[in-house]
């Protein structure tokens, strides 16, 4: 049983360890389920998880018990401290179209260590944000055949068609932030090098922790993208690892031959935004300069919300000064219907002019993949 405070969910610290290596995740708990534990790789997470000091909880049945806490702060900590080792079920392997980022979304797990105060997944995963990591990889991996060449967004695009068709792990996880658990990125890629098809894996990550990535058969089949921000934006990124880090990890994945991106998220308006974003280009230039055969792309993703994240983010960090005032907000319904704020139209295109010339003086090899 760990005695760590019951507050964020964070690596506990060696005083023994490199100050610039990645700081890990360990959760306080895991709780696994008889069906995960039916899986060689569900008992490989949790003897991975054991043997960081994690308490090893098994369930008695496939259901998730004991996250709730007293009030919606305890739930919230219950679950940002807690791995689950569950079995994806048949409707997660049945893989969703996820533009304008890639053709398929497939899901490696659900849920992230990270404590964004703007996260995405708020009010999109139901119940405690706790993460779940999928102990029946292979069957993940196994469906994906039956979807190659059928994507709508580079499978048949003329302007992305080299990549061939593409699978996005990130949707719903940051795969790399749990990957010293789960071994699933590392066998995920493996899959893909070794796929003789026009196949690309993609995934963003807020964390740092590629060493174990360097050396695997990629065949350049993988795009790692990095999700930056600039310095006054990031600091509502806590639990994750430094923009300087992730840099340099940008470049350790450049420089392994990977397929490397940028994922400029949220982007806002922050005072003085523009010499800020300024700045981050060019310590993005500053860290692939000099790198051979670099293929860099760059994906620009604006703030938004919903009503209803927006209520969830509030009851989880509440007192954030992160700006979510619909007043100076456009509304915008979605495909499905749904209601989300975004910013007004002038501010959106001077951004966006702002960051197309931006990048093509900082940055004149990265390809813009899209701006949302």
């Amino acid at each position: 049983m760990l005695n760590a405070p019951p507050n964020l969910a964070r690596a506990e610290p060696d005083r023994t360890r490199d100050p610039a290596a990645p700081k890990l995740w360990r959760p306080r708990r895991v709780l696994v389920t008889p069906a995960a534990l039916e899986w060689d790789h569900g008992r490989a997470i949790v003897e991975r998880a054991a043997a960081l000091g994690s308490e090893v909880i098994e369930l008695k049945s496939n259901r998730l018990t004991g996250l709730s806490g007293e009030n919606a702060r305890q739930s919230y900590v219950n679950a940002k401290t807690t791995l689950a080792v569950v079995v994806a079920p048949p409707g997660k392997r049945r893989l969703q179209p996820i533009p304008p980022s890639a053709d398929w979304r497939v899901d490696l797990a659900e849920g992230c260590p990270a404590h964004c105060q703007y996260c995405y997944l708020a009010g999109s995963l139901a119940g405690p944000p706790v993460t779940r990591a999928y102990a029946n990889l292979p069957e993940i991996l196994g469906c994906l055949s039956d979807y190659v060449g059928r994507g709508e967004v580079t499978s048949r695009s003329a302007g992305r068609s080299h990549e061939g068709t593409t699978f996005e792990a990130s949707c719903y996880t940051d795969p790399l932030g749990i990957e010293h658990l789960t071994g699933s990125l590392a066998a995920t890629i493996a899959h893909f090098g070794s796929w003789q098809a026009p196949v690309q894996l993609r995934f963003t990550t807020k964390y740092d922790a590629v060493e174990p990535l360097l050396s695997l058969a990629h065949n350049r089949r993988t795009r790692i993208r990095f999700s930056v921000n600039a310095q006054p934006a990031a600091r509502f990124e806590g639990g994750t690892a430094p923009v300087a880090a992730r840099l340099r990890a940008l470049r350790r994945a450049a420089a392994a031959g990977y397929r490397v991106g940028l994922t400029i998220a949220p982007i806002m308006p922050i005072q003085e935004w523009r010499e800020a974003y300024g700045a981050l280009l060019g310590d993005v230039a500053a860290a692939v300069e000099g790198i051979d055969d670099l293929d860099l792309t760059a994906e620009l993703i604006t703030h938004r919300f919903t009503p209803g994240s927006k209520d969830v983010l509030n009851g989880w960090y509440p007192g954030s000064d992160l700006d979510m005032d619909e007043s100076r907000r456009a509304r915008k319904t979605t495909k499905f219907n749904s209601l989300k704020y975004v910013y007004t139209p002038d501010v959106m295109k001077e951004m966006r002019s702002f960051f197309e010339d931006a990048i093509k003086n900082s940055l004149p090899s990265a390809r813009v993949l899209y701006w949302t």
